[in-house]
């Protein structure tokens, strides 16, 4: 079978609308590489690469070739899904053997340094896409349709992986900058993790008389319970705009406590608190 590679303005080789002929290298086949698999397996011709000595195995059962990382990173389209504390190190040996006009895309929760790492290390014949799927395997269960994806262009053009984000996998696109993106995470996915690794550090969650709010905050815990510390760690330590949206939470929580401690203490106070619970004046 011959493939075809249509070219576009901007760079040769960028992948078609219907990319079925085109190969994608998966570097990195952790829970988030296999989904991705699973989802595009249908559109590309796959390998992956992984040191862990269980990939081969993983691979072979989704129908993934599985390869070293010079055969992955020489694909026409090379998805960087591996840890985000090992990208700096994976981008510099890919860098070498990327092929002219090839695309190489992030998947990390975390974009301004991401973005870095590739323009400063990559060849300027490949072109880059940072992106953010804004889902994880957990919230995925059901499928990807609807689900959103943040895709940040860095080198290049990008209005083909949108379309085909949008029209073939049905995800709901969001074009940003990693600064943007970065600003907004370190809300919505910082104070996500960090309520969730404290609730569950606090040993097991009542289930039996719960309401209806709760079991939802169980719910959104159980989402991310299951994601590698590395994710955590990338998320809290990465951003560079986490540590002041977390200190500012705690700061409150902290204040909140201490209102509540004060309003306690007032007389007022007294009379309401459970007959168990209210001080007795001490025996003369």
């Amino acid at each position: 079978m011959t493939r075809r590679r249509a070219t576009a303005p901007g760079g040769a080789g960028c992948p078609r609308q219907d990319p079925a002929r085109s190969t994608m290298g998966l570097i990195g086949f952790g829970a988030f590489g296999q989904l991705i698999a699973r989802h595009l397996a249908a559109h590309f011709d796959l390998v992956a690469y992984d040191p862990a000595p269980e990939c081969r195995e993983r691979a072979l059962g989704l129908g993934v070739t599985p390869a070293d990382l010079e055969t992955a990173a020489r694909s026409d389209v090379v998805v960087l899904a591996a840890p985000v504390a090992s990208l700096e190190r994976i981008v510099r040996e890919i860098a070498p053997v990327c092929r002219p006009g090839a695309l190489v895309i992030d998947v990390a929760s975390v974009k301004l340094w991401p973005v870095e790492v590739m323009r400063n290390t990559l060849p300027d014949h490949v072109r880059i896409i940072a992106t953010h799927p804004l889902f994880g395997p957990e919230s995925a269960g059901d499928g990807i349709a609807g689900l959103k994806i943040a895709v940040c262009p860095v080198r290049g053009p990008h209005h083909y992986l949108v379309s085909f984000l949008r029209e073939r996998l049905q995800l709901e696109v969001i074009e940003t900058t990693a600064e943007a993106h970065d600003r907004e995470a370190a809300t919505v996915q910082g104070l996500t993790h960090l309520i969730a690794k404290l609730l569950s550090d606090m040993g097991p969650l009542p289930t039996r008389l719960t309401t209806p709010s709760f079991d939802l905050l169980v719910k959104a815990i159980a989402m991310v319970r299951e994601d590698s510390p590395e994710v955590f760690e990338a998320i809290e330590t990465m951003n560079p705009y986490a540590q002041a949206v977390r200190h500012e939470f705690l700061d409150r929580a902290a204040q909140f406590d201490r209102s509540l401690r004060t309003e306690t203490d007032l007389p007022q106070a007294r009379s309401r608190q459970p007959l168990h619970y209210q001080r007795k004046d001490p025996v003369t």
